[in-house]
């Protein structure tokens, strides 16, 4: 099995990509990381050359955006959370909307965010 833990670089190019990068040739960052993105299979060349996200490159940033929620909800609740992301945590019981507004992380989620943290090399 490959080894699917992306670095910052490559979830930058995979934001480029998504924003709609026509070409690896569009920044380095992009042009850096094209190639091992697209043996992953998160990104695939159309026949004109083009650059597509495909649907686990989607999963893979929704992923990531989740955990980048839950992690500055645990340290602010009145933090920012897109609308589908939110709604996605509610559902799987990560987080609870607060009366006063803004989330609160569930035991739940906190369980969640420390297995995450604790697969996360040390820095």
């Amino acid at each position: 099995m490959k080894n699917e833990k992306l670095t910052t670089d490559e979830y930058n190019a995979l934001g480029f990509i998504r924003g709609g990068a026509r070409n690896d040739r569009v920044n380095a960052c992009v042009g850096r990381n094209a190639k091992r993105l697209a043996g992953l299979k998160m990104i695939a060349y159309t026949r004109d050359g083009r650059l597509e996200m495909t649907e686990k490159g989607q999963q893979v940033l929704f992923l990531r955006a989740c955990i980048e929620a839950l992690t500055s909800l645990s340290q602010d609740p009145a933090a920012p959370v897109a609308g589908d992301v939110a709604q996605f945590l509610i559902r799987k019981s990560h987080i609870a909307p607060r009366e006063e507004g803004g989330y609160e992380v569930t035991p739940r989620g906190l369980e969640s965010l420390a297995d995450i943290q604790a697969q996360e090399p040390k820095k």
